[in-house]
């Protein structure tokens, strides 16, 4: 169940608006209904919300003149072809998470082990290879499905709702940033430890989302396992005493798991949430809905139902 923002009215299935994230019963889902913020930022010309995506939309419609896509000649407009990146940000990167799993099993299986590690595991052992700061955050361990399967669960779920408080840009700057501080962390305090690191995986920006979503709105509902339920703070509090015992008992990768990324994207999403809250309006759902509409992805942390 959810509650109108409005009236009050609880809703079995609420809608969630795109552009100010808040919950509103069918009388109230249009923004013009509910006093949409983003009634209020309507300044392109060509009838379109800026998303934050694109930075060639300005107030009065006037564009940036020095934008690198402006330079470049990329068109990042309505109908342009980046067009399809306002607000879905979240599942480019699951997609590109899944692609690069796949293309994992391809180099291990034509070029071996060694050429794997050197493309897209972060390592104490070769930290110079700058490309893997970033190649480790989309890729994952092999010989274990769930830790992408959980990584993209938690993506899925959580990831949307920050893009659409954030912007899209902006998300998927916190996301390759926090995973690449993570990941840069991870090996850092396992160096310190005396304890050779590789590194896989989008856990840290994972938790970085998580991280934001949790300032935002601390007392938001989520399911745990998708059984039991509990206040965000609760489960992101839960994440981090963990992650704290075994760096503080010197077991930073202790039983597999990147313990100190996980912290430190945790830490890196707390603080930019902190940031949003205070420079930003934003409005936030009381819970996840089980189920969604045609127009969004349902299930414990989804958007709800209903994009207009």
């Amino acid at each position: 169940m959810g509650t109108c923002d409005v009236c009050g009215k609880s809703e079995s299935m609420p809608y969630n608006c795109r552009h100010c994230g808040g919950t509103y019963c069918s009388d109230h889902r249009l923004p013009e209904n509910h006093d949409c913020r983003g009634l209020h930022n309507w300044n392109d010309p060509k009838g379109v919300f800026d998303s934050g995506f694109d930075d060639s939309v300005e107030a009065g419609g006037s564009a940036k003149s020095a934008s690198l896509s402006e330079k470049l000649g990329i068109d990042t407009g309505p109908g342009g072809p980046l067009a399809y990146f306002r607000g879905n940000v979240t599942y480019t990167v699951l997609a590109l998470m899944w692609l690069t799993y796949l293309a994992q099993f391809v180099v291990l299986f034509t070029l071996g082990q060694s050429a794997h590690n050197a493309i897209f595991t972060l390592s104490t052992a070769n930290p110079g290879y700058v490309w893997t700061w970033v190649t480790s955050i989309f890729s994952h361990s092999p010989v274990r499905i769930f830790h992408i399967v959980f990584n993209s669960i938690v993506i899925f779920f959580f990831g949307p709702l920050v893009e659409r408080y954030v912007g899209s840009k902006e998300f998927a700057i916190l996301f390759v940033v926090s995973g690449v501080l993570a990941g840069l962390g991870q090996i850092g305090i396992s160096a310190f430890q005396g304890t050779p690191a590789n590194v896989l995986g989008a856990s840290g920006a994972a938790l970085a989302i998580m991280g934001v979503l949790t300032v935002l709105n601390p007392h938001l509902k989520v399911y745990l396992f998708f059984v039991l339920r509990m206040p965000l703070w609760i489960l992101t509090a839960g994440v981090a005493l963990l992650s704290v015992a075994f760096i503080g008992g010197g077991a930073a990768g202790g039983g597999g798991i990147a313990h100190a990324a996980h912290l430190i994207g945790l830490l890196a999403g707390l603080a930019y949430g902190e940031y949003v809250r205070r420079t930003q309006s934003v409005r936030t759902p009381n819970q996840f809905q089980l189920g969604g509409g045609p127009g969004g992805p349902g299930g414990p942390g989804g958007p709800g139902r209903g994009r207009f």
